[in-house]
């Protein structure tokens, strides 16, 4: 006889408890008597193991950030403060692991080079079977992945397309995003006013109605595109993912220009835990905020409550806002989750006008309520059929009321009835661009009631084939319902739309090495009818990371297209219909249809110093055609011959008339010097062009008296002008310090002139032009630096304070709105109970 080692069948998987025999005796003699020995070794063995009769079953594979698999990973199973079991992967990057003990747990990965990955956690019952895949990251403890390309958790080193994902430790300090939105190529953020003003975003050029913005998977934004992040609060809201270039393929109407994914952060805590946040600064600003979170068994829970209040700068000019959010978990079977998210603001904010125009704040209030709730479900087969139904509402209504008139009155008779009209004070205005104005402007005081409601239903199904094929199908039904209340325009109708959407996606790899995904979609909008978006993009690895320096080289194409709906204002002063409406003739003109768009890009991520220094370089290109613009009674007899006695009965009426195109290039810089010291920075050059307008601006523009010879755009751009509020030239950086007790960030974001428009048509004391300034670079160029501090006194105690604005610039946002001066807040986090 002879010794030889003991081959198992049983996986690699380990308790504490665990007793695996390494060799055994094998009978060379009589094969009978081999056999025997082997039944009673078998026997043996199985009584001995603790291998329970019922135990949890973690099963998974471990890959790295291009889908290679990674063999000898170790896979710990989590639970409370031990590990209650461990495996290693076996080379084909698959794992096992079993545990007797029911509960709450979440897996550990370890694998150099890579960063240690800490998982999601879960519930896992005495005989359930869970899949976990993990995939590891260079420099990051949580996996890298965005949803938002295809709908399927990719890892961002896979997605042809540019994404940014900022993370959840950047809002411990903010009450908003906006700060945040403006550390990424690509963008461009608007605040018209100060705090509570709106806040618009702008990417790659597109215009701020050509965003989708997704709350928990639910579309956030008005009907029509427009959305305003001044009310998103930070409040238990993880790491925003924006994701730059259309993508109707998957998202459908919306996505023209971008996408915004805001979520709401799950509960990890496995015992009650209340955290609590109060500080307080300049201009009597404070707030509030209480997060309670848990779980029992199979259930996980998180409610919290903020309010947030300032003065701001100006007169007449507070603002308040409050935020009721929860998130609330179950796992009904083993691999079968439902959860149930709300989120709910009210906010209320002075509306004091474009304040160095009038030189006096004008007293009205705009007013928003905004909940936003989603009912998902979800489901796991077999590791690898992945289904989603979810049922989501969104209600906001934003309310704008002027209060007592503010001015100086003058009133003049038209026709026999007196008129009262109020200027603001005398003032001397000055543009970016080196021209200045003086004079007495009218107060434009809009007053109107807007309200956008929609109710979803989402269906998505995905299946993993084993080539690394990943197909996924989805369907969306949508029911809008809006109602615009507003003087300037029709009023009291109810708008209803039932939308369809149907997509189909694929994507996978060629080797690990040609990452491919492409898909379209086909949706039946009740409004604009049926339109299809397709959509391919291509990764490839072009030289594998490594530790030589410039072993790293990832290059990225995208195609795609993107379409927005009419907005309310749009459907309702459409000129097609205005014609109808009035008893007149169409003159063979064609209703409003959905805006539309094309964009390409292409770029390259060169790992330049072992994953410490990386290059991220991109070229755009996007076309926005069709898009919306309002035309005047001589726009319409120029472009359309319709008699001035029909032109001059219709308001400024919607048409599919205006183009424009942009391009550009993204640079973007990430350093890691030291392991506690992290650089970022980066720049956009953006061109972008007026190709088609039939705006009042470009059949007559504007001229000022005093600025003889100038042609301005008063309402719109002119052909060949820029967009307005487009910077050419922006940039962010970002330097961050952080310890395990101690850490501090100086952020910077800078822009360059752009152009725009005072608005002041026909405005003046004497209702003429002069209170008009040319468009060409009219609004100034920032930099703003904000600085902040977190110091963790306690396990229990947070102490932090946020700086912003260090240079104290106000003309951070459009001519005549002054932004907030320098501003500091201070404060503390306070965690009672928890794990």
């Amino acid at each position: 006889m002879r010794l030889h080692p003991f081959r198992s069948s049983i996986p690699r998987s380990h308790t504490p408890a665990d007793f695996r025999p390494a060799r055994t005796i094998e009978i060379m003699g009589n094969p009978h008597h081999r056999r025997a020995t082997l039944h009673l070794v078998t026997l043996v063995t199985a009584a001995l193991l603790p291998v329970p009769a019922k135990a949890i079953i973690v099963r998974g594979t471990v890959t790295t950030p291009f889908g290679v698999p990674l063999g000898n990973a170790r896979v710990q199973l989590i639970q409370g403060k031990g590990v209650a079991a461990f495996a290693f992967t076996e080379m084909d990057g698959t794992y096992e692991i079993r545990s007797a003990a029911a509960g709450r747990f979440l897996l550990l990965t370890s694998a150099a080079p890579y960063t240690p990955s800490i998982g999601q956690d879960f519930y896992g019952g005495r005989t359930a079977v869970i899949t976990r895949n993990v995939v590891m990251q260079y420099t990051t403890v949580t996996p890298e992945l965005a949803v938002t390309a295809t709908g399927i958790p990719t890892p961002v080193q896979q997605i042809p397309s540019a994404i940014t994902l900022i993370p959840q430790s950047a809002l411990a300090t903010q009450i908003g995003i906006v700060n945040d939105l403006r550390q990424s190529p690509g963008t461009n953020v608007v605040q018209t006013g100060q705090a509570g003003g709106p806040i618009t975003l702008s990417i790659r050029g597109g215009g701020p109605d050509a965003n989708k913005v997704l709350t928990d998977g639910v579309p956030s934004e008005d009907i029509g595109g427009y959305f305003n992040f001044s009310p998103v609060s930070t409040t238990v809201l993880t790491g925003p993912e924006l994701y730059r270039g259309a993508n109707s393929a998957f998202h459908g109407t919306g996505a023209e220009a971008g996408i915004v994914n805001l979520a709401t952060i799950r509960s990890k805590a496995l015992r009650p835990v209340l955290n609590y946040t109060g500080d307080a600064g300049n201009f009597y600003t404070y707030r509030n905020e209480a997060i309670l979170s848990g779980a029992f068994k199979r259930l996980d829970y998180l409610a919290a409550f903020s309010r947030f209040d300032t003065s701001n700068a100006l007169p007449l000019d507070r603002y308040h806002t409050t935020n009721e959010v929860a998130n609330i978990g179950y796992s009904i079977l083993t691999n079968t989750t439902a959860s149930f998210t709300l989120r709910n603001t009210v906010s209320a904010t002075g509306l004091p006008s474009a304040h160095d125009i009038y030189a006096i704040s004008s007293s009205g209030k705009q007013s928003d309520q905004d909940i936003y709730s989603a009912l998902t479900i979800e489901n796991v087969a077999k590791g690898n059929w992945h289904n989603l139904a979810r049922y989501g509402i969104a209600r906001k209504r934003e309310q704008v009321e002027q209060f007592s008139p503010t001015g100086q009155p003058v009133t003049t008779i038209t026709n026999g009835v007196p008129q009262t009209t109020y200027y603001g004070n005398p003032i001397i205005l000055r543009g970016a661009n080196g021209y200045r104005t003086t004079g007495q402007a009218a107060f434009l005081l809009p007053t109107f009631d807007a309200v956008s409601n929609r109710d979803e239903f989402t269906y998505q199904s995905d299946y993993t084939f084993p080539w690394r094929i990943s197909a996924r199908f989805s369907f969306h039904y949508e029911n809008e319902r809006g109602r615009l209340i507003d003087s300037a325009t029709p009023t009291g109708r109810i708008i209803k739309r039932a939308n369809y959407l149907y997509t189909l996606q694929v994507q996978g790899d060629i080797k690990h090495r040609l990452f491919y995904s492409l898909g379209g979609a086909a949706e039946q909008n009740e409004l604009v009818g049926l339109t299809g978006t397709p959509r391919l993009g291509l990764t490839y690895d072009a030289v594998r990371p490594g530790a030589k320096p410039f072993h790293g080289t990832l290059l990225r194409a995208n195609v795609a297209t993107g379409l927005q709906e009419p907005s309310l204002t749009a459907q309702l002063t459409s000129l097609s219909t205005l014609l109808q409406q009035t008893g007149n003739p169409t003159f063979n003109i064609a209703p409003i249809t959905a805006e539309r768009s094309r964009t390409y890009d292409f770029g390259v991520d060169q790992n330049i110093l072992r994953q410490k220094l990386i290059l991220k370089a991109g070229y755009f290109h996007n076309q926005f055609n069709h898009q919306l613009e309002f035309i005047a009674a001589n726009g319409l007899e120029h472009y359309f011959n319709i008699p001035a006695s029909i032109a001059t009965q219709l308001p400024p009426a919607a048409l599919n008339s205006l183009a424009y195109r942009t391009q550009g290039l993204e640079l973007e810089l990430q350093y890691q010097p030291l392991n506690h010291l992290f650089l970022h920075g980066g720049y956009t050059y953006l061109a972008s062009i007026v190709l088609q307008s039939f705006a009042s601006d470009t059949v007559t523009p504007a001229i000022n008296p005093n600025l003889a010879g100038i042609p301005i755009g008063a309402l719109s751009p002119l052909i060949g002008q820029r967009p307005f509020r487009r910077p050419p030239q922006t940039g962010f950086f970002a330097a961050e310090f952080t310890t395990s007790r101690f850490s501090t960030a100086l952020k910077g974001a800078f822009a360059s002139r752009s152009d725009d428009s005072t608005f002041q048509l026909n405005n003046d004391r004497n209702h003429g032009n002069t209170l008009l300034l040319p468009n060409r670079n009219l609004d100034f160029a920032y930099a703003k630096l904000d600085f902040n501090v977190i110091f963790i006194a306690t396990r229990h105690v947070t102490l932090f304070t946020q700086l912003d604005n260090l240079l104290g610039q106000q003309h951070i946002g459009p001519i005549g709105y002054p932004g907030l001066p320098f501003t500091i807040r201070a404060g503390m986090k306070i965690r009672i109970g928890g794990n």
